[in-house]
């Protein structure tokens, strides 16, 4: 069979061969005509160990959604009522929400304080949802504008060279040069306690914004500089020159063809910077430089529970529990979603 045979793609999709016809090694074997969407696709609904692991993030996501409901039906309270003074009826037994030595109730396993309630007579059951509520938003929300914002750094970077590429890559340095943990401290407590304003815009210390802002900050580097380095070898390939001989201006370039050949790397990245942004926070709420009481959050519930960690460590092991579940599923899945889009992959797909 000649060279001239074998259909060959772009940087990025897997190499596609007619029946019959020998594919180099290391490369997968596909049916005519699909598209590398698809076959990866394929690759990850055979991934067993992601798919489940991704559905137990679906899981841990539909249960913090459903916190309202568990607050009004079943424990009947909110998550920032205390219950210093209430008492609950246990097998018949009346029994002290927090008792007069200052210890809480442990788990009752019924619908009200079922995971037992905190120092200040709170349903640790549900701060724990409302937590990952508030967990989740920040960690998705950071990640998506750490996506923008990195991959917007990294087109232009790459794309324009020059003084654009060396203004935003000591940006990114400066960002880089710090561990991510002291800079988020760092911004997280001064926005803290003096809030941000922006001409009209103002948010207050205690704003679930100021988290979100200050993760999306110190993670832009860990995307923009891989985006970065695939642009700068995108641009030189013919099918750039060949937009630009079509009178193609640089933006619509970067954004129509450029940006579709990096939409593998993006996919590939999203699910570790939720994780990442998830643990992040729980690490700035945990030291009192991201989430502010009497707002939960799995890193404030962990701190809270350290200090009870003998009579009540429910307190701290259930929302770590619950954050190593989290990071664990979103970190396999990705790895899932990596290998499935990696075109060098040695699994057979058959039609």
């Amino acid at each position: 069979m000649a060279p001239d045979d074998v259909i060959t793609a772009e940087a990025g999709s897997d190499l596609l061969a007619p029946p019959g016809a020998d594919t180099p090694e290391g490369m997968e074997k596909g049916p005519a005509g699909a598209s590398p969407w698809r076959l990866a696709a394929r690759r990850l609904r055979r991934d067993k160990t992601s798919i489940a692991f991704g559905f137990v993030f679906i899981l841990l996501v539909a249960a913090c959604l459903a916190a309202p409901l568990w607050a009004e039906h079943v424990a009947h309270t909110t998550p920032e009522a205390n219950h210093l003074s209430d008492t609950i009826e246990i097998d018949g037994e009346t029994v002290n929400v927090v008792g007069f030595d200052g210890v809480p109730i442990g788990p009752t396993w019924q619908g009200e304080f079922f995971l037992g309630a905190d120092g200040n007579g709170r349903d640790v059951m549900v701060r724990l949802l409302y937590g990952g509520r508030n967990s989740l938003l920040i960690g998705i929300t950071a990640a998506l504008l750490t996506t923008l914002f990195g991959v917007l750094a990294g087109l232009f970077a790459g794309y324009f060279r020059g003084w654009v590429d060396a203004v935003l890559s000591r940006l990114m340095d400066i960002i880089w040069a710090f561990p991510v943990i002291l800079l988020g401290i760092a911004l997280g407590t001064s926005l803290a306690l003096g809030g941000l304003k922006i001409g009209p815009i103002s948010i207050g210390g205690a704003s679930l914004a100021i988290p979100i802002l200050v993760i999306s900050i110190v993670y832009i580097p860990y995307l923009a500089r891989p985006i970065r380095g695939q642009v700068l070898g995108l641009r030189e390939k013919e099918f750039v020159e060949a937009a630009r001989a079509q009178g193609k201006g640089s933006l619509r370039i970067m954004f129509s063809e450029i940006l579709p050949n990096i939409t593998s790397t993006i996919l590939v990245f999203f699910p570790l910077l939720v994780a990442n942004a998830i643990l992040l926070e729980a690490a700035l709420s945990f030291l009192g430089a991201g989430v502010q009481p009497p707002e939960p959050s799995w890193g404030t519930m962990i701190d809270e529970g350290v200090e009870r960690i003998v009579t009540a460590p429910t307190m701290a092991i259930v929302p770590g529990l619950m954050l190593v579940l989290t990071v664990l599923s979103l970190n396999v899945f990705g790895d899932g979603v990596r290998d499935a889009l990696d075109p060098r992959a040695k699994v057979k797909v058959d039609r």
